[in-house]
């Protein structure tokens, strides 16, 4: 017989299913059992659609069960009026007794009063199952909820020596060097895939004229930010072009470029500044992926979450050197010759 951990367990894989569409929502699973059966499921598919909980609601074939019935979801159900009515209240309605919960939900307009709506109307709550994996799961709602930030992935790849890419005279203009081979590309793809800006410094645009799409992974291509504090970046830049909304970052505007959002920065703190503006702007998750100035920015800043470093079993000898970073990584995969090494930071 499964267990209240066993059904939240498949309530977070659910949740995964909206990966890269939720935000600025959090992903969120529900799984509705009537004696040991699941007869409803559903998850958050995209930010102004139906939560979780509604899905499974209306998965429901004999509505009667529900009354008899418990709900599992992964995040406390909302308690508010936003672009969906609150599901606190569609529980009540529907006569659920039973609410098992995952964890509480930071966002100020919730943060406990869902659980309390839910227990004033006599449903019984338990929470704190699956508690640490249902936060892991929304670590990016956590992240913007209590930091007032993006959460921030740092992403790179280096030679066994320590390298980005060679020495710029020994590199074709604008052609990608790849230092990681192809099952390793699409992993990094499939990471754009889930996020929903990715950065890069003006450098970055100049040396590769990069695409910064996840054409190598089926899933959405994020939002690009482009940092050009003294308009460096060519006019016929490809990402200038790039079909979803690109943010350009800047001191002043510039009258070269048209067709993006130009955002004149002071440019005296650049990475908390930039990061105030996605946050203003809704934008949930930051992926930056070069070049190594810009990461260092954020490194030295100490104003990220999660690094990815794909390692290559090659070596340049010189150079474009890798960033440092005072954290320990640990190997997470090996994607055919190449691998991929993590380190979260927890400050």
């Amino acid at each position: 017989m499964a267990s209240a951990s066993d059904y939240m367990d498949y309530a977070i894989q659910l949740a995964k299913k909206g990966k890269g569409f939720t935000s600025p929502n959090p992903m969120v699973g529900c799984v509705i059992v009537h004696n040991n059966t699941i007869i409803g499921q559903g998850w958050h598919q995209k930010a102004g659609a139906p939560h979780a909980e509604v899905n499974a609601i209306e998965s429901v074939q004999e509505k009667e069960l529900l009354k008899t019935a418990t709900l599992y979801v992964t995040l406390e159900p909302c308690s508010h009026y936003g672009r969906t009515p609150p599901c606190s209240s569609r529980i009540i309605q529907e006569g659920i007794p039973k609410v098992v919960v995952g964890c509480v939900d930071p966002n100020p307009k919730v943060a406990g009063s869902g659980i309390l709506a839910l227990s004033a109307a006599g449903c019984e709550v338990i929470t704190g199952i699956r508690e640490q994996a249902c936060k892991e799961l929304n670590a990016a709602f956590f992240t913007r909820q209590r930091k007032h930030r993006p959460y921030v992935i740092l992403k790179w790849a280096a030679s066994q020596d320590g390298f980005m890419a060679p020495l710029q005279k020994e590199r074709e203009t604008h052609n990608v060097f790849w230092l990681t081979a192809a099952q390793a590309q699409q992993r990094a793809h499939q990471l754009r895939a889930a996020i929903d800006v990715l950065l890069v410094g003006v450098q970055t645009v100049i040396d590769d004229d990069p695409l910064l799409n996840t054409r190598k992974w089926y899933g959405k291509s994020p939002q690009i930010a482009i940092i050009d504090p003294n308009h460096r970046i060519p006019k016929n830049a490809r990402l200038l072009q790039h079909p979803n909304k690109v943010l350009y970052f800047t001191t002043q505007e510039n009258p070269h470029i048209k067709g993006v959002s130009q955002i004149v920065l002071p440019f005296q703190q650049p990475v908390n500044e930039l990061l105030a503006q996605l946050h203003q702007n809704e934008l949930t998750t930051l992926m930056v992926e070069g070049g190594a100035k810009t990461l260092q920015y954020f490194i030295d800043a100490n104003l990220w979450d999660k690094c990815y470093k794909f390692v290559a079993p090659k070596t340049l000898g010189a150079g474009v050197k890798a960033p440092e970073i005072q954290h320990p990584f640990t190997l997470k995969e090996v994607l055919g010759p190449d691998q991929l090494w993590s380190a979260s930071n927890t400050d």
